[in-house]
């Protein structure tokens, strides 16, 4: 088999894109409509996900070893952990610009696009800096456990829903194009005739003389889905070290993230309906933060100084199995009740 730069054989890559774009067709296909997702059709979409994963795994398993399917897997269930948090955020971005149910489907397919040329993006650079040396370990630790205690302190305002006109996404994509205040059917911006029809049929006359003319104008979900990208920028700044902590090789880094990426829709939808019940898996994913930054500094201390420790992949995924297992073992235990109640 003819290797590449990647490390990997030339067919192991094939199959991983001919998994992932098969999937991702089936799944444009079966949700085309603008229908809202019920929870028992996002627990099945999410197994079928799980399964493309494993399926991607075994394959792995068979052809290159136990360790490289170990540290796909790994990989696999870390990604998935940290967008848990990443998950809460949309749904607040959701909530704030008011989002009906039936397009925030067709929201986070837009957002998966997004994560998938971004993680490709951070992985390329990622895994290129630790050619620089050891030290670029102690460099993602840092910036894994700063993330940890941004999450920590964030505890406390997490039910507080965040004012997005101030985001900065939100304000560069303003200056951009004119906005329609109000969401017209699934556009994304309107055409100037586009918009004289809704301002015909709108009752407050005021929005013919405050929207300056132009090509096009944003509606309220352009404006969700550049925030959403961009903040899914911002994590991927948590979870490419964080999963380059698991394993150097970009393609095992890379097919972990976008097999975890590619199911957060349904995912989305599960966590929408369980999010009362799992009230301390947000602080299990901080563990996870600190537990990463945790082994990149022993690795790298081990590298450079032989006085640290190498974690194994499979050490690590039972670690990262047993703080989500806590995680959800304590939020069925210690629920948070209601302030009503």
């Amino acid at each position: 088999m003819i290797q590449n730069s990647l490390g990997f054989p030339i067919e192991t890559i094939l199959v991983f894109v001919g998994l992932a774009v098969t999937a991702i067709i089936i799944d444009l296909y079966a949700h085309h409509n603008d229908k809202p997702i019920s929870l028992k059709n996002a627990i099945i979409w999410s197994l079928f996900w799980i399964a493309v994963a494993l399926g991607f795994a075994l394959f792995l398993y068979i052809h290159h070893g136990s360790t490289i399917a170990s540290l796909f897997i790994t990989g696999y269930v870390l990604e998935k952990a940290l967008s848990v948090d990443n998950l809460f955020v949309i749904m607040a971005i959701f909530s704030w610009f008011a989002v009906p149910n039936n397009y925030r489907h067709r929201l986070l397919y837009w957002g998966v696009i997004g994560a998938i040329i971004f993680r490709a993006i951070f992985v390329v650079i990622g895994t290129g800096l630790l050619y620089l040396g050891p030290w670029m370990e102690l460099v993602f630790s840092i910036l894994v456990a700063c993330t940890g205690i941004m999450m920590l302190k964030n505890q406390d305002n997490a039910e507080n829903i965040k004012d997005y006109s101030n985001h900065f996404a939100f304000r560069i994509a303003k200056r951009i194009f004119p906005t329609y205040p109000k969401i017209v059917g699934r556009s994304f911006l309107l055409s100037q005739k586009q918009l004289d029809i809704e301002l015909a049929k709108a009752e407050n006359n005021n929005l013919v003389d405050k929207i300056p003319k132009s090509l096009f104008y944003a509606t309220p979900l352009f404006l969700c889905i550049v925030v959403i990208e961009l903040s899914d920028v911002m994590f991927a700044f948590d979870s490419v070290p964080a999963v380059i902590a698991v394993s150097q090789e970009p393609l095992i880094v890379y097919s972990a993230m976008i097999f975890a990426i590619l199911g957060l829709r349904t995912m989305y939808f599960i966590l929408q309906a369980m999010q009362q019940y799992l009230v301390h898996l947000s602080k299990a994913v901080i563990c996870l933060l600190f537990f990463i930054a945790g082994k990149l500094a022993l690795n790298a201390s081990n590298h450079l100084f032989g006085c640290g420790i190498d974690i194994d992949p499979t050490t690590s995924l039972y670690v990262i199995l047993g703080i989500l297992t806590l995680g959800i073992i304590a939020s069925i235990i210690w629920p948070v009740k209601n302030k009503d109640q």
